[in-house]
């Protein structure tokens, strides 16, 4: 009862991730946070914590940065290696009511340098190795303070220093103004920072809520998301106030992930599609790492079905589902859909779901040519309700240009069937010229070849479409196994094998397409 009553605070107000783990704890004191690595800022705490714990160590960082004199409005760039210290540090920031801006550790000094200048004169919250990476940026110019979360680097404050702050009382910002700023996985260029709003963010938990209301027991849910993600502030949300037992997992190795799994036995992994195809090896293991989950989620990114059935058969338990969430950072959960064991693999793996019921987004597919969208004709996806973004910050025109009133346009590209299921075909500049949907073609042919550890179709020097392929361990790939997988594609391009190191990715796994396609834009002969 105590989280239904933190829920309906939520939507009345708003979600105030620095007031979380402090309603989290009103709700149930003693809920664990489990991590498989230590904290950077306080790495005395250990790996083992209760919801009360963390919310105190929240509740001390905050009265540390307010020390280092930032304030209410202000914004604070949070750039450090990946470390589940930076949701707490977040929590911290946003709890004396100043913007956290949360920059991915994927992301270069020099779009890093782009971000701040457009933040105009942040705070910085780093470490001395991002300030390494930084070395040849212009701080002093760029930012109004800089904070290392631990350690001591010249020219910056240490929170480490500033142990003993007299706590704070938190301030709260307005219900529909920024309090939370991310930014997108940057496959076409610099990220766009993308504003989350009290109401936005406090909206997107309604249908993953009532979803999660289907699990009675207390069981552990497992989360590997990137920390710095806006998914990964529902993700937290919705599991202490639910009251289940946390996993939060950064090490991304299988056999690292399999002796977590065995461990901590979680009923729910959440991780990212990419993550889930590199363990899905793990499904042969005759410990069954696997077998205590009752239900994957994924979002980010369309999965492969071959993949969804792999991970449903090495679960132990009955009614075992994969749930994909389509969406992105500016529209959150848009549609989603249930996989099942028996039936994963012959999914298709296009249809990406339904509108979910609850008071959830609504979805359209407008024509791009004046005829009705169809498979054959795919129209311009767009999401309309109260969890979109309200804007990118310090590029408005850039947003407006995707907004029609309340309908975002989300830059990808599909149509709806008779049944009403969204199939989403492609991202529109990925679009090729006689291909009907290059992720169709990659759905297919991977579960058709087992030994390939990626698929991607990208344009080629004369518009044609090139598979650029990855298999396990670097193997040679078999081309009369390829030949036979590939002949209902006819107009696919000789496939280019490359290591799966060199795939350019994002700070979300995702394959950079354009990146990749810019690769093989000369001709073999011109790249010799």
């Amino acid at each position: 009862m105590k989280g239904s009553i933190a829920y309906r605070s939520i939507l009345k107000r708003g979600l105030h991730i620095g007031l979380l783990p402090e309603m989290a704890a009103a709700v149930n004191a003693s809920t664990p946070i489990t991590l498989d690595h230590d904290l950077d800022v306080l790495p005395e705490a250990g790996r083992r914590l209760t919801v009360r714990q963390y919310a105190d160590l929240v509740d001390d960082l905050a009265g540390r940065l307010w020390a280092a004199g930032v304030r209410p409005g202000e914004h604070v760039v949070l750039y450090k290696r990946a470390n589940a210290d930076h949701w707490m540090l977040a929590a911290a920031v946003s709890r004396i009511g100043a913007v956290v801006v949360n920059l991915s550790p994927a992301l270069d000094a020099a779009t890093v340098a782009v971000l701040m200048e457009r933040l105009g004169r942040p705070s910085l919250l780093t470490d001395t190795g991002k300030l390494d990476v930084l070395a040849h940026v212009a701080l002093g110019e760029l930012t109004e303070r800089v904070i290392v979360v631990a350690g001591e680097r010249e020219g910056a404050l240490s929170l480490a220093g500033l142990a003993g702050s007299p706590r704070v009382r938190p301030v709260l910002r307005p219900l529909d103004e920024a309090a939370v700023i991310t930014h997108t996985s940057g496959t076409t260029g610099i990220p766009k920072l993308v504003v989350h709003t009290p109401r936005t963010q406090g909206q997107r938990l309604i249908p993953q809520w009532r979803l999660l209301s289907l699990m009675r027991k207390k069981e552990t849910v497992a989360i590997h998301v990137p920390f710095v993600h806006s998914r990964m502030v529902a993700a937290m949300s919705l599991a202490l106030l639910k009251e289940f037992p946390v996993l939060l997992m950064r090490e991304a190795d299988p056999a690292a992930v399999a002796e977590q799994l065995l461990e901590h036995r979680p009923v729910l992994i959440e991780a990212l599609p990419n993550s889930l195809m590199e363990w899905e090896g793990l499904a042969a293991d005759p410990r069954a790492p696997f077998g205590s989950v009752k239900v994957f989620s994924s979002t980010f990114d369309a999965i492969h079905p071959g993949t969804m059935s792999r991970l449903l058969k090495a679960s132990d338990r009955r009614g075992a589902l994969f749930f994909q969430i389509y969406g992105q950072s500016e529209v959150g959960p848009a549609v989603g859909r249930a996989y099942f064991r028996h039936s994963a693999h012959k999914a298709n793996g296009r249809c990406v779901g339904w509108p979910m019921p609850w008071g959830a987004a609504r979805v359209r597919v407008v024509s791009r040519d004046g005829h009705t969208p169809s498979q054959d004709n795919p129209g311009s996806i767009e999401v309309a309700w109260d969890g979109l973004a309200p804007a990118y910050f310090a590029e408005q025109d850039r947003y407006d240009t995707n907004r029609d009133g309340q309908w975002w346009r989300t830059g990808d590209v599909g149509y709806r069937t008779r049944f009403g299921c969204l199939h989403m075909l492609d991202r529109e500049v990925d679009m090729i010229a006689g291909v009907r949907s290059s992720l169709e073609i990659e759905d297919v042919v991977l579960g058709r070849l087992p030994e390939l550890s990626e698929l991607v179709v990208v344009a080629g020097p004369d518009a044609e479409p090139v598979p650029v392929i990855c298999t396990t361990d670097d193997a040679p790939l078999d081309p009369q196994r390829w030949k036979a997988a590939v002949a209902p594609f006819p107009q696919l391009a000789d496939p280019v094998q490359i290591p799966q190191a060199e795939l350019p990715r994002t700070a979300t796994l995702k394959v950079q397409r354009l990146a990749l396609a810019d690769r093989f834009a000369k001709k073999p002969a011109e790249r010799a």
